[in-house]
């Protein structure tokens, strides 16, 4: 059955991308306008949906992520952590990338730049805001993507699981202790509820419920092939979630983004750095 899942994996790695795929980054761009459009001449209904939080995190955003990450999770096999030690150095060199360097690296590009050389054209009751943003941009690798990009560029899967697994587990511990660290440093206070019940929502929720569901999809005969039947269907539906994330994100942020470009840009330096 081990065999099967790995034939399975590798083929679909490997399939070749269709047509929405290959222009996943003309979507995307497509996206982004469509959002700031509609945010900008139906601002009320998105502050509506953008209202619809617990302790600041929005729950339709939550709910597309839910529906974008977990067929994503399906492949991930939770005893393939101990197929870590055969990829060790390169996932020591991502985790290390990831939760030594970029939080803090980014920290230091938003004080240089946000806090410092840009700040003249920045709302100064803002700048604070702007370098929390930053942080915590930095601090959260997104496991929907990791996916999407090893896929694309035909990954070898059980290296991609094992680290995504592994990065996931990290994230859980190390998420909330490292951003509240750097934001104190920053002189601002985020709320811990808002930081724990975000890596709960988008971390532990979806990652338990694409476990029991892959658990459940593998009990009895040709298992799978039922799970990659289901991967299958729900590749597509996936893809749509993360173009209407795209959407939502950028409609909260339409008027906003049209009000002010100079910002946008601004802040897009360090990002791209």
């Amino acid at each position: 059955m081990t065999a099967q899942c790995e034939t399975t994996l590798k083929k679909t790695q490997g399939a070749e991308m269709g047509f929405f795929e290959r222009y996943l980054t003309a979507w995307v761009f497509l996206c982004i306008f469509v959002g700031i459009t509609l945010g900008h001449f139906f601002n009320d209904a998105f502050q509506q949906v953008g209202a619809l939080e617990v302790a600041k995190v929005n729950l339709p955003v939550a709910i597309l992520v839910w529906i974008m990450i977990i067929p994503m999770l399906l492949k991930i096999d939770l005893r393939a952590l101990k197929g870590v030690r055969s990829h060790w150095r390169g996932v020591g060199v991502t985790l290390f990338v990831n939760w030594a360097v970029k939080p803090f690296s980014m920290a230091l590009l938003a004080w240089l730049f946000i806090g410092g050389l840009f700040s003249g054209w920045l709302p100064a009751d803002q700048i604070d805001s702007y370098i929390a943003g930053l942080i915590i941009l930095a601090a959260a690798p997104c496991t929907a993507m990791v996916f999407v990009w090893s896929n694309l560029s035909r990954g070898e899967p059980h290296y991609t699981l094992s680290q995504v697994a592994l990065n996931d587990v990290i994230m859980i511990f190390a998420f909330a202790p490292i951003v509240g660290l750097l934001l104190g440093l920053s002189a601002i206070t985020v709320p811990w509820d808002t930081l724990l019940l975000s890596v709960l929502v988008y971390i532990v929720v979806p990652l338990v419920i694409a476990n029991v569901w892959r658990n459940r999809v593998l009990r009895g005969k040709h298992g799978y092939l039922r799970l990659q039947r289901i991967l299958d269907r729900m590749h597509p539906v996936s893809l749509l979630a993360l173009l209407a994330t795209l959407v939502l994100l950028f409609g909260f942020q339409g008027e906003q983004i049209i009000a002010q470009p100079l910002i946008i840009v601004l802040l897009a330096v360090p990002i791209l750095i």
